[in-house]
């Protein structure tokens, strides 16, 4: 471990992961102390002063996780080294430790959390209207669970901050999703509710069996720290089995082609915050197991089924690009293709490459920018016109030139232009796989062909045309507060775009940690 890290009097990985619980706290209490009738009810107005009062607890907390996160890192981490740094640990129960710690693989991840919650908070200050208080308290307890799912260092802490983060936002989709209803099982029920229990259902069921290898891994070794089961050799035949069972959860959590099915729905009934933290951080948490768990700790197995996972990482990438290219909600559309993009992550990390494995990251990375602006986009014209049919509309850039400017651009990395943070991770990640097998990469360039086709119809029929249908005649342009939250994500995914650098050179220690320890694991089983 890091010196550096132990030397540390302040836990400051708890402190930035835990800050948004006093946030939380605080909103609790405005509430409690609210001014209310005879009946028990808060007061009318005393309800609005508690609504906005929740707004001011959320965006303060969220911006001071986010500053005293980069403050940590500027001060504190180490880029140079590839070990985990700014470790903490303290007994919790018997052979279970509270572990919190980071390395190139995953401090990035964090930074991103704590940047795009402010961000999501402001993106909600006016669209949402009922129950704003509950709304900001869910926000901020899923800041704290996703941040402790890129810290922890134990399996069972990972394993509950892994799980913990489904039950804010099933909360967000179901409560604050969109209206509508939808016949499932010989009922009616709220479509926003479908989709949360869909997405609750799905991704809790893939975590179970991590859950079972996580007791056994325990009741073998005794132990759950991470970085000692990262060097802890398991028989050929357990590797296989415990990769299944992680590979389970991961695999949803992505999601991989044809688990993937929970995440439009998702994305359709979530709020424009919901489906900005859906894309930009939760669909992380997948990729990153993948690097934490499966790479270092079943080096065999994840050899072993590469191949597999390259055919659905490819089946992935052009299935769903086709898939894209049919939609006719915005929301759907964008959803579709994260899970395309997605097919290039997980094709990238099990190249076993270093090339492959430092371009899944970036491209994870990436896609945070660049999928979150995306929806904030189809939250501007949703929160005018209440309505992501691409039919409903068509020559936007008459009346909204900046708005088409900022679409414009973001569509373009999505797509892979180069010059945009988008091109770096494909093209690594299909350079890493070319070195491994060229059919893999040949098969993945199409979905980028594909990733075109989807964007440009999208963009062509939203912006282009005449202005003809009424409700767009007096449609308003973005705003300062939209302009401020999309420039920012444009100014990253440019600056990571033209200069890769900074991001790589972060990543690169600990994927060169990794490949070395992988290698390792797979000579020593050839040797045996």
């Amino acid at each position: 471990m890091s010196d550096l890290g132990n030397a540390l009097s302040i836990p400051w990985l708890s402190l930035i992961a835990f800050a948004p619980l006093v946030g939380a706290f605080f909103i609790m209490l405005g509430r409690a102390t609210a001014r209310r009738t005879d009946a028990g009810v808060i007061a009318p107005e005393a309800a609005e002063e508690v609504d906005r009062n929740a707004k001011r607890v959320a965006l303060i907390f969220t911006l001071g996780v986010f500053v005293v996160s980069l403050f940590v890192y500027g001060a504190y981490y180490d880029s140079s080294l590839g070990d985990y740094q700014l470790v903490e640990q303290a007994s919790w129960i018997a052979g279970v430790n509270y572990k919190m710690g980071v390395d190139g693989i995953s401090v990035l991840f964090v930074l991103l959390t704590t940047f795009f919650f402010p961000i999501c908070i402001i993106a909600s200050w006016r669209s949402v209207k009922d129950r704003v208080s509950d709304f900001m308290i869910a926000f901020l307890v899923m800041e704290t669970l996703v941040i402790g799912v890129f810290c922890a260092l134990d399996l069972v802490v990972f394993y509950l901050f892994f799980e913990g983060s489904l039950i804010p936002m099933f909360l967000v989709i179901g409560v604050w999703g969109s209206k509508g209803e939808k016949e499932f099982g010989g009922y009616r029920m709220p479509s926003r509710v479908y989709a949360a229990l869909k997405f609750f259902l799905f991704t809790f069921i893939g975590s179970v069996l991590m859950l079972v290898a996580i007791l056994w891994m325990y009741a073998q070794t005794g132990t759950t720290d991470v970085p000692t089961l990262q060097q802890t050799a398991f028989p050929a035949g357990a590797q296989s089995w415990l990769w299944w069972a992680f590979f389970a959860s991961f695999a949803v959590k992505m999601p991989m082609w044809p688990v993937h099915t929970w995440l439009p729905d998702a994305h359709v009934q979530a709020p424009t915050a919901g489906s900005v933290i859906l894309a930009a951080i939760l669909l992380k948490m997948g990729g990153y197991g993948f690097l934490r768990f499966s790479l270092p700790m079943f080096p065999l197995a994840s050899a072993e089924f590469a191949p597999v996972v390259f055919a659905l990482s490819v089946v992935a990438i052009i299935y769903t690009s086709l898939v894209a290219l049919a939609q006719e909600d915005m929301k759907k559309l964008i959803a579709y293709s994260s899970v395309a993009h997605m097919g290039f992550v997980t094709m990238g990390i099990f190249t076993g490459t270093k090339q492959g494995i430092e371009g899944a990251l970036f491209q994870m990375l990436s896609h945070g920018f660049i999928s979150g602006a995306l929806f904030l986009c189809v939250g501007v014209v949703y929160d005018r016109m209440h309505t992501r049919e691409i039919a409903a509309y068509g020559g936007l850039v008459h009346r909204m030139p900046f708005y088409a400017f900022l679409f414009l651009f973001f569509t373009m990395g999505n797509v892979g232009l180069p010059g945009v943070s988008g091109f770096i991770g494909e093209f690594l990640t299909m350079a890493g796989a070319f070195r491994v097998n060229s059919w893999v990469a040949f098969f993945a360039a199409f979905g980028v062909i594909l990733s075109a086709a989807y964007g440009l119809r999208l963009y062509r029929q939203v912006m282009f045309g005449k202005l003809e249908k009424d409700g767009l005649m007096a449609i308003a342009d973005v705003d300062a507060r939209e302009r401020a939250m999309l420039g920012v994500l444009l100014i990253f995914a440019l600056y990571l775009g033209v200069y890769p650098y900074p991001a790589l050179s972060v990543f690169a220690p600990s994927v060169d940690l990794l490949m070395t320890n992988f290698d390792a694991g797979l000579l020593a089983r050839a040797g045996g």
